[in-house]
């Protein structure tokens, strides 16, 4: 697969010269690709993409829970938590619509591997872009880092007020974290696929990476309380391992979303696709 893995214009998989022999297909998993051939100056592009959009991510979306401005308003008010939500939704559309025309605009690990499940990106493009996500976030989460590391801000040799780790809220149990994490993730997935599904008759335009950035910030409104909304093994690990506060918990935002794209493609194509 040499084409670009673009949000705005990826074709939906499907074969086939008539509309039964498409609806058929859509049971099949086909597209499975080891991808030796994508080893090109292209796919070096598009690393370089995901690697400085998941470094935006970091910086300027988990950046957010870090302004004084907001903290001031409090972490439990309302505004503080439409705010970041916002901050996330946005601000993941607007890099998603960046890198659209190159990489695609994944910036998730757990949409990369949805893309490979549903046979849209080979494995070695999908692992590559995987890598350089996880690189680009914690490049991101290093420079977030340093940027609160003024005089001010430091006591006793450590950093004050730094937020947006992720964690398990004290009202729900792991088990529950888990789940949410995977069914945000679900919803996510889903409405990526559903987005980019040409059968749909969706123009590409800038409507798609705002669709996908509503989605966003509906998840984070509805998991900040909870888990402070990851949903994306990157987000929700590489920041919490910049200012110490990696856990066992942390192994929950790393595994969960990744499940969730298992159990998302499938559902995709057997509810949201038309059969008959």
């Amino acid at each position: 697969m040499g084409e670009n893995v673009d949000l705005s214009n990826v074709d939906a998989h499907v074969n086939g010269s008539n509309e039964t022999s498409k609806k058929s297909n859509c049971f099949m998993w086909t597209g499975w690709t080891l991808g030796l051939e994508d080893v090109s100056m292209g796919l070096l592009q598009k690393c370089g993409a995901e690697f400085l959009g998941t470094m935006f991510l970091i910086v300027f979306c988990v950046g957010s829970a870090n302004s004084t401005i907001l903290q001031s308003l409090g972490s439990a008010s309302l505004g503080y938590y439409l705010s970041i939500s916002i901050a996330f939704g946005f601000g993941i559309g607007g890099i998603v619509h960046i890198l659209s025309s190159t990489s695609g605009g994944h910036v998730n690990p757990a949409v990369s591997l949805a893309f490979f499940l549903d046979g849209r990106v080979s494995l070695l493009v999908a692992l590559a872009y995987i890598v350089a996500q996880f690189a680009g976030g914690f490049a991101g989460a290093g420079i977030l880092y340093e940027m609160g590391n003024f005089k001010e801000n430091i006591e006793d040799g450590r950093l004050q007020s730094i937020s947006g780790g992720n964690a398990v809220s004290a009202s729900i149990s792991q088990e529950h974290a888990f789940f949410l994490e995977m069914f945000g993730t679900i919803f996510l997935i889903l409405t990526i696929l559903s987005t980019i599904d040409k059968t749909r008759g969706h123009a590409p335009s800038y409507l798609q990476p705002l669709a996908i950035g509503i989605a966003i910030l509906v998840m984070h409104i509805f998991l900040i309380p909870y888990t402070n909304c990851a949903i994306n093994p990157v987000r929700g690990t590489v920041w919490n391992v910049i200012i110490g506060q990696a856990d066992s918990d942390t192994l929950i935002f790393l595994f969960a979303p990744l499940v969730g794209s298992v159990v998302a493609v499938p559902l995709h194509r057997a509810f949201f696709k038309p059969h008959f």
